[in-house]
């Protein structure tokens, strides 16, 4: 039985090319940093969970809620072949229960902070915004888009971003948690225009202040689909 399934929704990627240096520290144990065409890459992620089970059991009022997440690329190669995957350097949801679980099983970096949503449509776009409150301030990201889905195209930054299939989570030196995730190819939608206001420093940590001062590479938006997230296993320097 997978350990969670759900739903991941209007997904807003915005992605910033930065120095691999920087995310040197936190690339687990086992894995190396993906990059792409040169590129290295950090996201800030939001989306909608929906419809979510736990080990097949829906918890009242865990059930459809916001995540906005921090995450970087990774790959490890196994058996000849590369896995590749993300790992995360902190994750906001609206609840402390889903923060304990995710903690405590999956050794991640979450936080609980008080979140909103707003989705609208009209004839010719759709609305997406995702907030969350870091002590007084609430940060934010929106974008207009358009109603209709397109096929995310082969080899293009869209498709490395959004096809990562492994989540791996950094224990130690010589240890690091790995899970799958899987769900379909997913479709996106054409951005119309786009708004983010966030303090990365307040959100995130002096370390990633500098992200306030640096202009975005790229901003996609994906349709999302049922996914899980399995069981995780561990892999260590003996292996």
């Amino acid at each position: 039985m997978s350990f969670l399934k759900a739903e991941w929704r209007n997904l807003i990627l915005i992605n910033y090319e930065v120095k691999p240096e920087i995310l040197k520290k936190h690339v687990p144990f086992g894995t190396e940093l993906d990059i792409h065409e040169g590129k290295c890459y950090l996201s800030l992620v939001g989306f909608l969970f929906l419809n979510t089970k736990v080990l097949g059991i829906k918890i009242p009022y865990h059930i459809n809620f916001e995540e906005v997440n921090l995450r970087f690329y990774v790959k490890r190669l196994e058996n000849n072949e590369w896995k590749r995957g993300v790992v995360f350097i902190k994750e906001i949801v609206p609840k402390k229960l889903i923060s304990f679980v995710a903690n405590t099983v999956y050794k991640e970096n979450y936080q609980s902070l008080p979140m909103k949503h707003l989705f609208k449509e009209n004839k010719s776009n759709r609305f997406i915004q995702y907030q969350w409150k870091t002590k007084n301030k609430w940060n934010g990201i929106s974008v207009d888009c358009s109603l209709e889905t397109s096929l995310i195209e082969k080899d293009s930054d869209t498709e490395f971003i959004t096809e990562h299939y492994w989540g791996y989570a950094r224990i130690n030196e010589h240890k690091t948690n790995e899970y799958e995730v899987t769900h379909p190819r997913w479709k996106k939608y054409e951005v119309q225009s786009s708004k983010i206001d966030v303090d990365f420093k307040l959100s995130y940590g002096k370390e990633f202040e500098f992200l306030n001062t640096t202009p975005y590479s790229s901003i996609m938006i994906a349709e999302g689909s049922e996914i899980t997230v399995e069981g995780k296993k561990s892999i260590k320097k003996n292996d």
